[in-house]
């Protein structure tokens, strides 16, 4: 992976249900890669894959996410309001990017709308898809055709296939960065990839179990 002459492409998968995923979505451009290429996934999906809980689905962990959500955005100067509830369903906005070809105004359109200003993208539909330039009749139709609703599985699949397990993500090359927090490993990624090749972290990579959860006694 060391020694790329071309800036690589960076494939981001995001669920709009994340407020990491708004929160990353302020520091794409920190990436200087050659392309950003969206790609919507339903969150819920990666957790049933994986067999895990969403942190909205542990109540102390809950408290903590949204309150973390809000000392981070503070802390970073990004503008944040929560929606009025949490989590709501995600499916027709994410299908409604896609519909609209994911289009990097559109996606930062729908995030803004539940995260900037603190909406419920299904309560305000006609709202929100009135400020993507569609009446709420016109964007629930394309939003419910068979086609997209599709695409939006083999997103998923695919993301899955990839190796992501949560959102947001980021993918250069064959490197997986989850999370938010990982951005700044990314953009260390890009600068020098050579760095992600030493024995150290080939060590994390290969790192074998001590011990598994279920054989615990």
């Amino acid at each position: 992976m060391a020694g790329h002459s071309q800036s690589p492409v960076a494939h981001w998968y995001f669920d709009f249900i994340s407020p990491f995923a708004y929160l990353q979505m302020q520091r794409l451009a920190q990436l200087r890669v050659a392309e950003i290429c969206y790609r919507p996934v339903l969150f819920a999906g990666l957790l049933k894959h994986w067999g895990q809980l969403g942190p909205a689905e542990i109540k102390p962990k809950r408290r903590f996410t949204y309150r973390y959500v809000v000392w981070c955005a503070r802390h970073q100067g990004i503008e944040l309001r929560l929606p009025p509830a949490h989590p709501f369903n995600p499916l027709p906005v994410l299908r409604l990017s896609l519909a609209l070809e994911c289009q990097p105004e559109v996606v930062r359109g729908i995030f803004d709308f539940i995260w900037r200003e603190g909406r419920d993208p299904n309560q305000e539909w006609p709202v929100l898809c009135e400020r993507l330039g569609l009446s709420g009749d016109e964007a629930g139709h394309q939003a419910q055709e068979e086609g997209v609703k599709d695409r939006l599985r083999e997103s998923t699949e695919a993301a899955i296939a990839a190796g992501v397990f949560g959102v947001p993500t980021l993918r250069i090359n064959d490197e997986v960065f989850w999370g938010a927090d990982a951005t700044d490993m990314a953009v260390d990624y890009l600068r020098n990839p050579g760095a992600f090749e030493n024995a150290q972290m080939q060590r994390a990579t290969d790192l074998p179990f001590a011990i598994e959860r279920n054989r615990y006694r």
